[in-house]
């Protein structure tokens, strides 16, 4: 927890221009944890975690292929494939891409891995642009935070649905982190029982500005409805984007056979998303005080 809320105070210190901190500052901050190795393991039922230490990327097996969630960093795509044939997967095997959302943290592999495997890149359509332009939104021109822009096959919206091999995935429109944000749910077999299981996209203010310029038209009210929606979904096991939104490194060190997935936590995505919206309280006022003293 300490280092989620070393990161959450760097982007929001970033986000209110409380201090000079340019985005090459924060990215000194983070990327050493973003790029370090984690093993790769199964992590429920037909899902695998093949990310880093500190950005989440998933395979999910089906009778058919693969299907990926998310990349990483640039520089870490050759680690992600290393740890797709760790698990004895075969890249070639991968279907389909899908993303969360159309930040160059989670983008930054889809268009080497697009190209060598011919799998579909499925994402929210509001991200589109952002995917094809491989750009941040409010901050086209700042190279620090761009992207390998990719080609989008196909654009989903709220209730969509991805599937490959008996396995479906539901697209659940979760605005705000970006305008595109999608978070993903399915139901894996576990135990014996049927496990709801949501990768959900992000609900962090992280670089977003809320007031004044906003990051893009709507930001706040986007926010808000994700809040509410999150809060009300009955899931079982809360996945993220970044291993420190579910305490995937904890729970891993847990895993014993013969007992309980630790995973499987029901309620915890109705807490979390109430601590994101104070959190985005705070950070709301914080940018609106910092508008107003500017003026």
């Amino acid at each position: 927890m300490r280092t989620l809320t070393a990161v959450l105070s760097a982007l929001a210190l970033f986000a209110t221009g409380a201090q000079a901190q340019t985005v090459k500052d924060f990215l000194a901050q983070v990327t050493k944890k973003w790029t370090m190795p984690f093993e790769p393991f199964q992590l429920i039922g037909n899902i695998y975690y093949v990310g880093t230490d500190g950005i989440a990327v998933y395979v999910i097996k089906t009778s058919e292929g693969l299907i990926l969630m998310d990349t990483a960093l640039p520089q870490s795509t050759g680690m992600i494939k290393d740890n797709i044939a760790k698990l004895g997967f075969r890249l070639g095997d991968i279907k389909y891409i899908l993303n969360t959302h159309a930040h160059f943290d989670h983008t930054g592999g889809f268009a080497e891995i697009k190209q060598e495997t011919g799998a579909q890149l499925v994402a929210g359509e509001r991200d589109k642009p952002l995917l094809e332009g491989g750009y941040y939104p409010g901050d086209e021109k700042n190279a620090d935070l761009g992207f390998p822009p990719v080609k989008v096959d196909r654009a989903v919206k709220e209730g969509d649905k991805v599937t490959l091999g008996g396995t479906t995935l539901t697209a659940r429109a979760t605005p705000g982190h970006s305008p595109g944000c999608t978070s993903w749910e399915m139901t894996v077999e576990d135990g014996g029982q049927d496990r709801d299981v949501l990768f959900f996209c992000s609900g962090t203010v992280a670089l977003n500005r809320l007031v004044g310029n906003p990051t893009y038209p709507g930001i706040a009210d986007d926010y808000r409805s994700t809040f509410g929606k999150a809060k009300a979904m009955k899931i079982d096991v809360l996945l993220g984007p970044h291993p420190e939104v579910y305490g995937m490194q904890q729970k891993r060190a847990q895993m014993k056979d013969g007992t309980p997935n630790p995973f499987v936590k029901p309620g915890e995505l109705a807490a979390y998303a109430a601590g994101l919206e104070q959190d985005f309280d705070k950070q709301l006022a914080k940018q609106t005080a910092a508008l107003q003293k500017s003026n």
